[in-house]
């Protein structure tokens, strides 16, 4: 993470990691400065596989970040900050299921600043429900080239690879990450990497927090979706989406529940 020098500005960024939740980090430029390009800068980013310690962050969470928002609040690059914000506009668009307009705002991000675009996860999952497979699994192995660490952004290559060349060759093109902190990860990873049995999966953990028995309905949802268990899909991921974390939280992968089902016309 590059020196930010302290006499210039005050920087407040607070990264907000729970176990399965992506973090929020809030970056407010300090009210004593004057400057014209001072605003307030809220990111939603997926946690780290290892945010178990938080003292160890990986280059996905800050360095599209930290070059952006110095850029922004400085002024010194009105692109990074007009990027910044269309990436913004994008997750506000995705989570009100206006999936073709997420997908035009985080475009807009990388042709403002092109080192957005390893980072942009959101928008592989853009390109998942518009069917256009073959840049959904680009996006996501361009990010996991980033974060070799990041357990879901291997499934949903596995997901886009799927749909393109079927179930068995997903498997063997399917990118090995390394070890997610969470059990339900775990599981649902090893269950895409090596198949499974999805029902198992939501067996157990069905009486864990409700953050790992959402997770565990939602990816065997899409399991059965890779395998074109349509009914099975349904089950599962309306499940993930009518539980009091898919409804109440404001993780990303919630509103994905929602959007999945709107989709599909589940809704």
């Amino acid at each position: 993470m590059p020196y930010l020098p302290t006499t210039t500005m005050s920087v407040s960024v607070s990264v907000s990691i729970a176990h399965n939740l992506k973090p929020t980090i809030s970056v407010l430029p300090s009210h004593s400065l004057h400057h014209p390009s001072s605003f307030p800068l809220r990111f939603s980013f997926k946690a780290p596989i290892f945010c178990s310690n938080p003292s160890v962050l990986t280059r996905r969470l800050f360095l599209p970040s930290v070059s952006g928002i110095w850029d922004a609040l400085t002024g010194g690059n009105n692109n990074a900050r007009e990027a910044v914000l269309a990436i913004r506009r994008g997750m506000s668009l995705f989570r009100q299921g206006d999936v073709p307009g997420s997908l035009a705002e985080f475009d807009k991000a990388i042709q403002l600043d092109p080192r957005q675009k390893a980072y942009l996860w959101q928008r592989g999952l853009s390109l998942y429900y518009l069917n256009r497979f073959e840049e959904g699994a680009e996006q996501f192995r361009l990010d996991v080239a980033q974060n070799p660490n990041d357990t879901e952004e291997s499934i949903w290559c596995y997901l886009c690879e799927a749909q393109l060349y079927g179930v068995e060759e997903a498997k063997k093109r399917y990118l090995v990450v390394g070890k997610d902190p969470r059990p339900v990860m775990r599981e649902a990873y090893n269950m895409f990497k090596d198949g499974g049995d999805p029902e198992k999966l939501v067996a157990a953990f069905s009486s864990s927090r409700e953050s790992d028995y959402f997770y565990s309905s939602l990816y065997a949802g899409l399991y059965y979706e890779s395998q074109n268990e349509t009914d099975a899909a349904k089950v599962h991921i309306v499940a993930a989406c009518q539980s009091s974390y898919g409804q109440r939280s404001d993780d990303y992968m919630a509103s994905l529940s929602k959007v999945h089902c709107l989709c599909r016309n589940w809704v």
